[in-house]
């Protein structure tokens, strides 16, 4: 099953597609999230012997998505103690199995993204 995150208007919808129609399956507060769409149905299992860097995107009862640049990382919900919020920009790491979360730390820089 395809499933995206649409934000927009202080509003965070989880959308899934089924017959080519995107429904909607949930709406909450935007929060910190950023306004986009993101397709998490595309991410990436968490490599644990690397630490990810991003804001944390949606949790849901398997996985806590997380966008490192332009890819989405799933983390195992059942890895965590506590769930990181939403919206927060955090450094996800693996220590014996068990992810801990650090507030990531900020980058200077220019670019463009």
């Amino acid at each position: 099953m395809k499933q995206r995150l649409l934000v927009m208007n202080g509003q965070r919808l989880v959308q899934s597609e089924k017959g080519g129609d995107w429904n909607t399956d949930k709406v909450e507060k935007a929060g910190a999230v950023k306004p986009g769409v993101y397709n998490i149905h595309l991410s990436l299992q968490a490599d644990k012997s690397k630490a990810h860097d991003g804001p944390v995107i949606h949790a849901d009862k398997e996985y806590v998505y997380q966008q490192v640049g332009r890819t989405f990382i799933k983390h195992d919900r059942s890895d965590f103690d506590k769930l990181p919020e939403i919206g927060s920009n955090s450094t996800i790491k693996y220590d014996n199995g068990k992810a801990t979360v650090a507030a990531a730390s900020m980058k200077l820089g220019r670019g463009i993204s």
